[in-house]
This record gives C-alpha cells, structure tokens and sequence, in this order.
C-alpha cells in the first residue's frame, strides 16, 4: 500500500481540542440544572456510550468556540493534499460530527453511537477491522491511545504527558510529536486568581478597628482566616470557570482563562476545586466555630452568585457587596470580638457602591463596543441608573461615617475622635475620584482589587491610616 494510501485517524478529546467534549457537555447540563447530576448517574447503568448519547442530546456546544489545537490544525491542512484524514474519537457521533464540519478535510467521523464507546481497545479494534495491522496512522495523545498504536503504522503525539511520550518512542515508529503545553504554576496561579486573594485583606479590617495589631495571636487567626478565604474563594472561582466555559470564550478577555483555551483541563478542575475548598474547611474548623459558620455562608453565598445570582439585575450587586461584608464578619469571628454596627452600615453601603461601579464598567465597554445588552439582564440604558445609584450609596457610607465620628462610640476607642472628621473629604474624594476613572472606561472591572494596587489609592489608604493613629 502506498503512503498516500494510508489514512491517518485523529483522535478528538485531547488531541484536535484541547478539552473534553464529554466534560464540556456535562458541565453544561449541570449548569442548567444541578440536579441532572443524578441523571447521569441512570444512564451510566447503561454504559459510558449511553451517557455521551444522553448527554450530547441534550446539550449544543458552540463548536466554533473550542480550543482547538492550533498546531495540528495548521499541520493537518497541511497535509490533506497527502493523504486522508479520519476523525476518530470516543465522543458522541453528534459533537464529532458538528467538529469535523468546522474544522473541515475529514473524509469521515468514526465516533460512540450510543451503543459502543470508541475508546481504548474498542476503537483498536474498529480501526484494525476497518484498514488493517499498520493500514493506518494515528494522532492521540493518552495513555489509552497506547493500545491503538499497537496497530498503527506510525504514531503522532499531541500534548502527551511525558510517560505516554517515552512508552510511544520505545515502542512504535513515532512520526511527529507536538510538546505538550499548559499546566505550569504560572498557569495555576491564574486559575486560581490569586490577584483576588487581595480582596480577602478585608478580614484584618475588625483587627485595626478594635486596636488590635499589636495581638500576636490576633494577626496569627486573622493571617489564617485569609489564607481560608483564598482557598474557598479559589475553588470557587475554578467551579465558576468550569461552568461557564462557553461565556468566558465568547468575552474577549475572560477567553484566555486556563480552563477556557484548554491551557488546563477540566477533569484537573474538577479535582482541585473540592481539594482547595475542603482545605479551607479543614483549616477554619480548629480556627473558630463561629468563623467556620460564616465561611460557610461564604461559600453558600458565592456559590449561589456563580449559579443563577448574578443573572439576576440589581440583586446581584446586593449579593456582591453581601460578600466584600462577610469578609469583614469573618474576621470578627475570627478574633472572637463583636461587630460594630457603624462598621456593618459603612461597609454595606461602600461595597454596594463598588460593586455598581463593576457593572457600570461592564455596560461602558458594551456601550464602547457599540452592543445593546448583556446577558446578566442589564442594558447600555441603565447606564445612568446604575451610576446614579451607586454614587448615592458611596455618599451615603460617608454619612455614617460622619454620624459614627460624632458618636459616643468613637469617643470610646479613640483619644482625639474629632481628628477623624479628615477621613470624610479623603473618603469623598476616592469615591468621586472611582467613579469619574469608571466614567471615563479605565477602570478595572473588578474596584476592590484596582483600590489595593492603584497608586492615589494607596496614598489615601495611608493618609487615612495616619489619621486613625493620630486620633488614637
């Protein structure tokens, strides 16, 4: 047989993407509704085949969308002009197909039908039945794609881990190997967002207020209770990210997510999300009760803002300053001091004119883009109320603070309180300041994390500390 004779077969998963179309197809049904999870489970009874056919039904995976494996890609219209190319994968015969029609040059789509699972030896022995011992090549790029070689003429590797890598080079003619990329701590490190931990400095905020940093034992619990909520914070933001994979590629900056171009797979996420969130639990219990329970609502709260939440208009800004608010119950508990009510009102308010602030931005750069809507429910007319409503409610957080510096129980914790009234011009200033960068469209989308790494901020932040100290 000659070599333009032999086709070479491509495997799918892996390999021409670099996802999972079971994974991705699941996740999205899980995302529609939880509980479709003891579906799964059903037709699982009934073979792995069984589950895609189901799954697949109904699901629509925007294939356009997929991190396809550019290189491959490239190299395989390279080389339509030589030989056939066979799409050949585990995945259901409709996701292959709509793939195939996409990528485009496969003469045909060998795939699962429901019935038979064509993965491992089964696709072995279908490709043997169909072209013979080395009457083909084969592109794969897992372990099970051993025993497919096994009857290969010649092998190409494709982000294959080093083990599959040496087994394939010992044993079989190896033709091409494209390096496996992705999965460096640099990579992981943006999964989780650490950037975001940031946000969790607001757990030392009941140490300063009740003079307490100088408490070896206070800042120990309260660098614990950080490190809790990064951890839960970062398995959550792994389970937000694996459910909301077709957004996140279809958003021009969310699209280079770890899990959204395939940098990292889905099966590491679904790992490492209940590890990270379990570790916080695991180190919040010995902590304190009373921490735990909050970090629990934490959970409950973001967890429900990443499912439906933050679909909901308005009620998702609620949420989100909710959640900058627990961080501050958090550390209270954490400490095991009660919470002020002045210090519970101001931060309402502030986190809730914040968090108006990232929607603000959201719908400026639809407005900037020249789009109507987004899909969390908001439209490029609510531009103003949006900015209206949470300018009043940063000024309205200057007012409690006012009132709480004119009140008896700041005559109780602070030796000169009327030096605290400088706090109500630098507080006003930042919050005009916010919103004027969020009206001109240079603001980070995220407020919290801009206010601890922008400049003028930082200056305000340490005039403000300055002026805490001399009062005290």
């Amino acid at each position: 047989m000659q070599d333009n004779e032999i086709p070479l077969c491509v495997d799918l998963d892996g390999t021409l993407i670099r996802t999972d179309l079971l994974m991705e197809s699941a996740l999205s049904l899980l995302r529609r509704n939880p509980l479709n999870v003891f579906r799964f489970a059903g037709w699982l009874l009934h073979g792995k085949a069984r589950l895609k056919r189901e799954i697949a039904q109904r699901t629509e995976i925007d294939v356009t969308l997929l991190p396809y494996e550019q290189r491959l890609v490239d190299w395989l219209r390279a080389d339509q002009a030589h030989r056939r190319q066979i799409l050949c994968t585990a995945s259901d015969q409709k996701l292959a197909d709509a793939v195939a029609a996409h990528v485009g040059g496969f003469e045909t789509v060998l795939a699962s039908d429901g019935r038979c699972n064509l993965a491992g030896a089964h696709k072995a022995e279908a490709l043997r039945g169909r072209y013979g011992d080395g009457g083909f090549d084969y592109a794969g790029n897992a372990a099970p794609d051993l025993r497919v070689w096994q009857h290969a003429r010649r092998a190409v590797l494709v982000n294959a881990s080093a083990r599959v890598v040496r087994a394939a080079q010992k044993r079989f003619a190896v033709e091409r190997v494209f390096a496996r990329e992705g999965g460096s701590l640099r990579t992981w490190i943006k999964a989780l967002r650490v950037h975001q931990w940031l946000k969790n400095l607001l757990v030392f905020l009941p140490l300063a207020a009740a003079h307490l940093v100088m408490s070896r034992e206070a800042v120990g619990r309260c660098v614990l209770a950080f490190l809790c909520f990064g951890l839960c914070a970062s398995g959550v933001y792994i389970l937000n990210d694996l459910l909301d994979l077709d957004a996140d590629r279809a958003h021009p900056r969310k699209r280079r997510r770890p899990f959204a171009n395939g940098a990292l797979s889905l099966h590491s996420g679904l790992v490492a999300a209940p590890l990270l969130i379990a570790a916080a639990f695991a180190l919040a219990t010995p902590l304190s009760w009373r921490f735990a329970v909050v970090l629990g609502g934490y959970f409950v709260l973001t967890t429900g803002y990443s499912l439906f939440l933050k679909r909901v208009p308005m009620l998702d800004t609620v949420v989100l300053a909710g959640l900058y608010t627990i961080r501050i119950i958090a550390g209270a508990a954490a400490i095991g001091i009660g919470l002020s009510f002045w210090l519970l009102a101001f931060s309402m308010f502030l986190f809730f004119s914040l968090a108006l602030i990232k929607r603000y931005t959201e719908l400026h750069s639809l407005l900037r883009d020249g789009k109507s809507r987004v899909a969390r429910g908001y439209a490029v007319e609510d531009l103003s109320l949006v900015q209206s409503l949470g300018a009043a409610s940063g000024y309205l957080s200057v007012l409690v603070l006012a009132l709480y510096i004119n009140s008896t129980a700041s005559e109780a914790l602070y030796r000169h309180p009327q030096v605290l009234w400088l706090l109500c011009p630098a507080l006003l200033y930042w919050l005009s300041r916010s919103w004027l960068i969020a009206h001109r469209g240079a603001m980070h989308d995220d407020p919290v994390v801009f206010a601890l790494t922008d400049n003028v901020s930082r200056i305000v932040l340490a005039l403000c500390a300055a002026v805490v100290i001399g009062a005290i």
